[in-house]
């Protein structure tokens, strides 16, 4: 139904932008490499039949009209990648739904509902520490105090919108005013698939990310001249912490606690770190049971602190309650994977993503396309061009079917 060449040919076209030397992408918001990729996803909707526009955050959005009056349906996902992420990552949700319009032209299909395909600005939150920015900005939940993250260089997002030529005081323009049903197919990033031996299953829920930032402060002194009984070593302190999270993390089935970032200061061979700064995410399915682990987490970091003889701040970054799918659009989803000869699995996201944030909008479904050893966020990250055409068909179908409900 879909035309695979085209769909493998824009995937390895879209990978170029941000390549680096270690077979990663680096495609980060607001950079030049993003703004090449978008130019990129722009000429590909266009070539589509799409009528191609930003929105005030910077999201690209390609759009088929319907019948007056319906309400449309959205389908998508995100261009922006990690550090030496991979280039199926939100890159194949993109580039699935421009097919699955591509497709529609070539065979003459008109749908009665009008219908929006996405890029959104900034699902995974590199850069500034914050992520989903497009699609909290479609939905509405996107505040103006919000684009006051920094990155590194000190860099607001209010900043680098302000630099590309965006106006971040018109956020509010970039909400949707009604939306049918949202879409979205993405990576597994998980082994369940792989485990079941099929190429595309039904996402049933997401669990939502807790982030936050926390900074230990010791004393930083001379590595020859203090003894050891009588240092404050921030860096020792933090060490016990991450250790510590990860055991508690391990108490509950379905939960998983990360520290991906660290900063030493003033990070020098013969000083005595005063200073640590690492990053925390921490999800689990169950909002409640979240909450409890991050509790859980902030009470040990006080008492390692006391123990230590250290100061620690936790910061809050980013919460986003873990959401359901809708259950008539897994339904649908799932006649849509049979009608393929294929057999239907159902499975939780652990990973956050565009969708969350429209789940209280609107039904909400997902499409899960298998991933090689479940490697994501990393140049290995590969799903087969069989599963990527599969999984494509079935996003094609899904959106026939669920339009002749609508």
């Amino acid at each position: 139904m879909i035309n695979r060449e085209r769909l493998e040919k824009h995937i390895e076209e879209l990978s170029q932008f941000g390549m680096q030397s270690s077979g990663g992408i680096n495609r980060f918001s607001f950079t030049e490499e993003e703004v090449r990729g978008n130019e990129y996803i722009q000429q590909c909707m266009e070539e589509a039949g799409l009528t191609v526009s930003f929105d005030a955050v910077g999201n690209v959005i390609g759009e088929l009209p319907g019948n007056e009056g319906k309400a449309p349906i959205i389908i998508g996902s995100h261009i922006d990648t990690v550090p030496h992420g991979g280039k199926f990552d939100g890159a194949l949700g993109v580039l699935a739904a421009i097919e699955v319009a591509h497709s529609l032209k070539d065979q003459g299909v008109q749908l009665t509902s009008p219908l929006k395909i996405v890029s959104f600005k900034d699902e995974e939150g590199t850069r500034f520490g914050f992520g989903l920015l497009g699609s909290r900005a479609m939905a509405g939940i996107l505040k103006e105090e919000e684009l006051e993250w920094k990155d590194d260089q000190g860099i607001s997002i209010k900043d680098a919108m302000i630099e590309v030529g965006l106006e971040p005081e018109k956020i509010n323009e970039a909400k949707v005013k009604q939306v049918a049903a949202y879409l979205e197919l993405h990576i597994e990033q998980g082994k369940v698939l792989e485990n079941e031996d099929v190429p595309v299953g039904i996402v049933t829920g997401i669990a939502g990310p807790s982030w936050k930032e926390v900074t230990v402060k010791g004393l930083s002194e001379h590595a020859g001249a203090t003894p050891m009984p009588i240092r404050q070593d921030a860096l020792v302190a933090a060490s016990e912490m991450i250790l510590n999270v990860e055991q508690i993390a391990l108490k509950y089935k379905d939960a998983v606690a990360t520290v991906g970032k660290l900063t030493v200061k003033p990070n020098g061979v013969n000083v005595i770190p005063g200073e640590v700064t690492f990053s925390l995410d921490v999800r689990d399915v169950d909002n409640e049971r979240c909450a409890k682990i991050v509790t859980e987490i902030s009470e040990m970091i006080q008492a390692v602190s006391e123990k230590r003889g250290v100061q620690s701040e936790i910061t809050e970054l980013q919460t986003v309650s873990s959401v359901q799918a809708d259950a008539k659009l897994q339904a649908i989803i799932k006649e849509a994977i049979v009608s393929k000869g294929v057999k239907p699995i159902s499975l939780v996201s652990g990973a956050g993503h565009d969708a969350m944030n429209f789940a209280s909008l609107c039904p909400m479904g997902m499409i899960f396309v298998r991933s090689k050893d479940g490697i994501s966020h990393n140049p290995l990250e590969f799903s087969s061009m069989d599963d990527c055409a599969i999984a494509t068909d079935v996003l094609y179908d899904t959106l026939i079917r669920l339009d002749q409900t609508l």
